[in-house]
């Protein structure tokens, strides 16, 4: 395979070499094929199992032979739970939205009873789980038939995934750039065909960057709109959602229906749907006051073709009658940013101090990342004051938006600063000064939100000429993603994006 194969002989070769080797019909009563597996996505792959036209079974034993077939190239999934799904669907799974549709956990976040979950990390590399959480119990209950984890960097502290534990995954449209991250074994995972749908978490663009970089929907919900017990209060200070990446906005909307709710004991709750959020998919959103900002709030430029695409965008919407103009919310965005890393560290290292008097032994050199060792060492220095001041600095940013959106309904921006970036650019290991500089590129516009607690969406919207995805994000008021939804699903029907093979 030459490091410049496209995504679509990528796709195309991986689905002649998976049919000459063993596929044969695989969905009960057709001539259907691997190939055809990937033209559904979770809600048709749903609607095939309720019609008897395919059993949990088959789809099952179709996404594991894709995984098999495509993972060595992508290397999205870190942890195997086949034999745990075929147990599930040999026995009766529950009856819910996505009965019998093959599902990922991101391996980061998130705790599945009897698995182990490494964080991406060789210090967590054995961490079995006695419990499921909140999340996973009610993935289950909607039917979903989980048989693997995805690749994220250690402790999601990178925007592309890329880690000395399980090493790099490969964006499925370029395989010498990154899927994004820390969700990028996710959104390789879709991208890839191996699933329609996979778990992702956000805490600064986790869910976008990928969804932008891989070509999918990204949305991250509202701070508190998913549970992240019961042993999770507030991941990162509540910075930090877990959702979804998806093809289809109805995959994302239906999912957070799934999900979505407060769980007893949150630290933190929404305002509730008004509606489901799959009726919002059918419902006009209006016309809407759109800001346009196409500069991140930190001191750097972005891509031309990330301007490009969310210019584009714009024109789009102003076709469809919502109006867009040019501005963007004030505050000291320097400071706040500077006290995100305050945050993050300050959790990093209580984390870290927790697997510590587990094991009964200080962590080193060969446990973490280079990158970690320090934002460890730093978070370890924090003081209660220091980390109180800084929360303060994050809800300014919040009021200042909650301010801004008072004149507009939406912020129409790029998703990220740059196109995916070559693999190792932004590994764990490279020196802090270039790490950070790298990494602001890819977060610069997704962070804000996690800041903010606001829900923001990524859509695929626009390609370079190479094929390659840019993604294109709007942001809503806290608690809003039914406006997201509706206009999210107005553009999909403007202006479909491609399928994957």
């Amino acid at each position: 395979m030459t490091s410049s194969i496209g995504r679509r002989q990528f796709v195309a070769g991986a689905v002649a070499a998976a049919t000459a080797a063993r596929m044969s019909p695989v969905l009960a009563g057709t001539s259907r094929t691997l190939a055809e597996y990937m033209q559904y996505d979770a809600m048709g792959l749903a609607a095939l199992v309720r019609s008897g036209d395919a059993s949990p079974a088959e789809l099952l034993e179709v996404a594991i032979s894709r995984a098999e077939q495509v993972d060595p190239s992508l290397n999205a999934i870190t942890v195997e739970h086949f034999e745990l799904a075929r147990k599930a669907v040999r026995s009766k799974l529950p009856e819910g939205p996505f009965t019998g549709v093959p599902y990922l956990l991101k391996d980061l976040g998130v705790a599945m009873k009897g698995t182990v979950t490494t964080e991406g990390s060789r210090f967590y590399r054995d961490a079995v789980h006695d419990y499921d959480s909140e999340i996973v119990r009610r993935y289950r209950r909607a039917g979903l038939v989980i048989f693997g984890k995805t690749h994220s960097p250690e402790f999601g502290s990178s925007p592309s995934s890329e880690s000395a534990l399980h090493g790099r995954t490969h964006n499925p449209w370029d395989i010498t750039r990154s899927a994004g991250g820390s969700s990028g074994g996710a959104g390789a995972a879709v991208a890839g065909g191996i699933v329609p749908m996979a778990h992702a978490t956000d805490g600064g663009g986790s869910i976008r960057i990928p969804a932008s970089s891989c070509g999918l929907v990204g949305l991250k919900p509202t701070r508190g709109r998913n549970p992240s017990g019961p042993h999770v209060y507030e991941g990162w200070d509540g910075l930090s959602a877990g959702h979804v990446v998806s093809r289809s906005v109805r995959d994302t909307a239906l999912a957070l229906d799934a999900t979505q709710g407060p769980d007893i004991g949150d630290a933190y709750a929404t305002a509730p749907r008004q509606r489901p959020y799959i009726e919002e998919c059918e419902r006009e959103p209006g016309q809407l006051r759109i800001a346009l900002m196409t500069s991140p709030m930190l001191p750097m430029p972005a891509a031309l073709e990330c301007v490009k695409a969310a210019e584009a965008a714009a024109k789009l919407c102003e076709s469809l009658g919502h109006r867009v103009e040019e501005a963007r919310p004030e505050f000291d965005a320097l400071s706040v940013w500077q006290n995100f890393g305050v945050a993050v560290n300050a959790n990093l290292a209580a984390s870290v101090g927790q697997r510590e008097k587990l094991l009964g032994r200080m962590v080193g050199p060969k446990d973490l990342e280079p990158i970690n060792l320090i934002n460890v060492a730093a978070g370890r220095k924090v003081t209660g004051a220091e980390h109180v001041l800084a929360r303060q600095s994050l809800h300014h940013a919040s009021r200042a938006l909650g301010a801004f959106h008072q004149k507009y309904d939406l912020i129409l921006s790029p998703t990220m600063a740059q196109l995916p970036p070559k693999l190792g650019v932004l590994a764990l290991d490279t020196p802090m000064q270039e790490f950070m500089i790298n990494a602001s590129l890819s977060s610069a516009f997704t962070a804000l939100y996690n800041i903010t607690g606001a829900p923001a969406i990524s859509l695929p919207l626009h390609r370079t000429e190479e094929n390659l995805p840019v993604g294109v994000m709007f942001a809503a008021p806290f608690g809003d993603e039914a406006t997201l939804i509706r206009l999210a699903a107005q553009l999909e029907r403007a202006q479909p994006w491609p399928e994957l093979a």
